[in-house]
């Protein structure tokens, strides 16, 4: 009976899961789409990335070029901002989007922005969360006759600090967004026309944080559910 019921808890998570695979999708097909669209100013992602970066006055931020594909990124230990091959070299609308995007992270570092100081304060203690949680929750089950139900709870409450820092994250990344639609447009790198393609990519890539949110939170329900059930 307790196996069915153990069965039945993923129906909580499959929502998520399917939001998840078609974000994971429609990332994929829009950055592949756009990637082919040259963007009028035939302007590289790294040369982009380094004018806008200089025109707000953090010429010191290096821009690299990272190997891994979608794995741009900026890092606000070292003041480096890594840029995929496609984008790093790409002239593509895709690549000055995800370039500018990748920028907005370093202003938000220059300027102190709240949400990602929050963001990089809370890493630490969410990255030990989301490896240690599920590992904690299970034994607690099975040792729960043995004094050990404790780390049940322990686990779930770790598996908290991992969402907390995605939604944290949300708000991270979408003025992250917004601040590369406003450098490329008022910087005149994109045309109207090219604007509304890009806002699309950046969009595209937003709901992958989204959807990750909603996974984690139905997890979340699942591992309550899980527990209800084993303490009844």
């Amino acid at each position: 009976m307790y196996i069915l019921q153990y069965y039945a808890t993923w129906i909580v998570l499959l929502p998520a899961l399917v939001l998840a695979m078609y974000a994971q999708l429609k990332v994929q097909s829009t950055f592949s789409r756009y990637l082919r669209h040259p963007a009028y100013i035939g302007k590289s992602g790294a040369q982009v990335a380094r004018e806008l970066l200089d025109r707000n006055n953090l010429s010191d931020v290096r821009v690299e070029r990272t190997g891994r594909t979608l794995g741009d990124h900026y890092d606000p230990r070292v003041r480096v901002l890594r840029l995929s091959p496609e984008v790093y070299e790409g002239r593509s609308i895709a690549a000055l989007g995800v370039a500018a995007h990748e920028t907005g992270h370093a202003l938000q570092h220059a300027a102190n922005y709240l949400p990602l100081g929050l963001r990089n304060s809370i890493f630490p203690v969410a990255s030990f969360g989301s490896q240690l949680a599920l590992p904690l929750f299970f034994v607690g089950l099975l040792f729960q006759g043995a004094g050990l139900g404790w780390l049940t709870d322990l686990g779930i409450l770790l598996f908290m600090t991992a969402i907390l820092f995605q939604l944290v994250t949300l708000p991270v990344e979408f003025n992250a967004s917004r601040r590369a639609m406003a450098l490329l447009s008022q910087g005149g790198y994109i045309t109207r026309a090219e604007a509304g393609k890009t806002k699309e990519i950046l969009s595209a890539a937003a709901l992958t944080y989204v959807a990750a949110v909603a996974v984690s939170i139905g997890q979340l329900l699942r591992l309550l559910l899980i527990r209800g059930q084993r303490r009844d």
